[in-house]
């Protein structure tokens, strides 16, 4: 038998010792129980759909642009290196990693916001959520069960957030925000790796669609005092290989502060294995001074990329779509696919099932489902 854990530290989340599965199943035997949940999500649809959802700008605007399918890989990329150098469960971070995002709706985060206004009376939504419903419910891939039948341990580093009145209806899984426990370390590091993925990949969209520009960027710290570092290597590098320098060590530099500072944390606590970790305060952080710079990175993001008036456009077309999508299909549930229609009468359900509808949509799906309901030419 393949012992999968052998390098793995004690206070690592061990496939040997999974919590299991909502339905047992027998071992695979050539693969751990997370190298199996991994295999299921990249074979999932949601995954796939994921290539035709927003990151920062919408799929048609341009093909280099980070989707949410790129996005998640390159967080599953930087996350298995920072296991690697804790030893942390590389199989456990990347199956993380990869389904972080298959709940999220069409045009990024204002999509979410829209749907979870017009689902207020209905449960409400959120993405985290929507994306454990994905594993659990949604995908349609077994004869034996609903979902992707994943381990817990998967599916709790899935639910990032959650409100304390959906984690009572959770179980075991909802649980530790009762409780105000942590999650595993693969968890909490995968959560930290979407960050650094997020923060730096969006500096290259944002120069590259020209809504940013380098004069601008030297008003962050961080990025300028490495900007400087490649000017003075490389004087006279051509303009997008001195940004890429430039972002390169800007993810080296935080992730080796996040790899030496949790390092001295985990030395400090000691834990013996993954219950200790559960009891303990968040252990995977940056330094207090890389925290503030990357605070400091993401203000400027919002003020000078994410609410750009170019994407604030975009935005506005896109929180219509959804909210004028929700409320056709609440008003006239014949206009579903039969398979989002319910018993008539039963509202809370139906409107579920619509948001799981939309949520489930790519960006160009969403605005074609849109004119084949309300522009006349499409008939």
């Amino acid at each position: 038998m393949i012992d999968f854990d052998a390098h793995l530290a004690p206070y690592a989340a061990h496939s040997s010792k999974s919590r299991g599965r909502r339905h047992p199943e027998a071992a695979a035997g050539s693969r751990s129980e997370f190298q199996r949940d991994r295999d299921r999500i990249i074979h999932s649809t949601a995954f796939r759909r994921l290539e035709y959802k927003t990151q920062v700008f919408l799929n048609h605007e341009g093909d280099l642009f980070r989707t949410r399918l790129t996005h998640s890989i390159e967080v599953a990329q930087i996350a298995r290196t920072l296991a690697r150098s804790l030893r942390l469960n590389e199989d456990l971070v990347e199956a993380t990693a990869l389904a972080h995002d298959l709940g999220h709706t069409p045009f990024g985060h204002v999509g979410q916001d829209v749907l979870n206004e017009c689902m207020k009376d209905y449960g409400g939504f959120e993405h985290n959520l929507q994306s454990l419903r994905v594993v659990d419910h949604l995908e349609e891939h077994y004869g034996a069960f609903d979902g992707l039948n994943l381990t817990f341990e998967t599916r709790e580093g899935i639910l990032k957030h959650c409100s304390l009145t959906n984690a009572r209806q959770l179980g075991e899984l909802g649980q530790r925000f009762i409780d105000k426990a942590q999650p595993s370390l693969e968890a909490q590091l995968t959560n930290l790796a979407d960050e650094i993925a997020y923060n730096n990949h969006d500096i290259d969209d944002g120069l590259r669609s020209g809504l940013l520009t380098m004069k601008q960027m030297e008003e962050v710290e961080l990025f300028a005092r490495l900007h400087r570092q490649v000017v003075q290597q490389y004087p006279g590098l051509p303009g997008r290989r001195e940004l890429y320098e430039t972002i390169r060590l800007m993810i080296t530099a935080m992730t080796a502060d996040l790899v030496d500072t949790t390092a001295a944390l985990l030395k400090e606590a000691d834990p013996k294995n993954i219950d200790e970790v559960r009891a303990s305060p968040p252990l995977i952080r940056f330094s207090p001074k890389m925290r503030e710079e990357t605070t400091a990175l993401k203000r400027f993001l919002y003020a000078n990329l994410y609410r750009h008036f170019k994407v604030n456009r975009m935005r506005v077309k896109a929180s219509r779509i959804v909210r004028e999508l929700f409320e056709a299909f609440m008003t006239d549930p014949v206009l579903l696919p039969f398979d989002y229609q319910v018993t008539p009468g039963d509202t809370m359900k139906q409107a579920r099932k619509i948001a799981d509808y939309i949520a489930g949509m790519t960006d160009r799906y969403a605005i074609r489902e849109h004119k084949r309901i309300f522009s006349l030419d499409e008939l």
